[in-house]
């Protein structure tokens, strides 16, 4: 199956990097309220608009006049993320990219992101979200092999309990190990290079920081 590539435009923080540039290449774009200010940045034009535009300035309306705009009402049961992403699997994607996802003013916002990231996930989604200095990745039963510069940190944050992970190219590897729920026993790791994981059971979501290489 072709994989369909969309990016979510997101309200949170953003640096443009190397990398996220890379990982947009090619793809197409939505923007869900006040994450349309990204777009200039990104040098894009999102092929749609959607939210309830509390967080949207006169003066980014009269930078995107021709985006398609569809509103909600503020008094709604989805995020206008949610709403974006629905749009976006709707117009057939496989790949979700969420920028704009980690940090930001809205700490509920950001973990709700990375929930739903998890909830993509098992629908058979590919998922990453990041702010360009930040990337995060659900990590279901199965393998997941990142390319990390080496020395820079990563985590592993446990959503559930997990049994038999097993950690590759970091500098504290680990084999068949079982995480209980909330330990903080795989936070701050190190890369040494391309990280490979695998995990026989549980929910986790994995965190690095490609550019931060104070691990070296």
């Amino acid at each position: 199956m072709i994989q369909s590539t969309f990016t979510i435009l997101l309200g949170g923080a953003l640096r443009l990097t190397d990398r996220l540039e890379r990982a947009v290449a090619g793809s197409r774009f939505i923007a869900a309220d006040g994450g349309m200010r990204h777009a200039a940045a990104l040098r894009v034009r999102p092929e749609l608009w959607v939210g309830d535009f509390d967080s949207t300035d006169g003066a980014l309306l009269e930078l995107f006049p021709d985006v398609p705009r569809q509103p909600y009402p503020v008094a709604k049961n989805e995020t206008d993320g949610e709403i974006a992403t629905a749009e976006a699997i709707a117009r057939g994607a496989t790949r979700l990219i969420f920028v704009g996802a980690l940090g930001g003013e809205r700490s509920d916002h950001a973990l709700q992101h990375l929930f739903h990231a998890v909830s993509l996930a098992e629908q058979g989604l590919d998922v990453l979200l990041t702010s360009g200095d930040e990337e995060a990745v659900p990590l279901l039963a199965g393998s997941l092999s990142l390319d990390l510069p080496k020395g820079s940190l990563f985590s592993i944050v446990g959503v559930s309990a997990l049994e038999g992970l097993d950690i590759r190219g970091a500098r504290y590897p680990l084999d068949r190990f079982s995480l209980p729920f909330g330990s903080s026993r795989t936070v701050s790791n190190v890369a040494e290079g391309p990280v490979d994981i695998h995990l026989r059971r549980g929910q986790a979501i994995m965190l690095a920081r490609p550019y931060d290489l104070s691990g070296a």
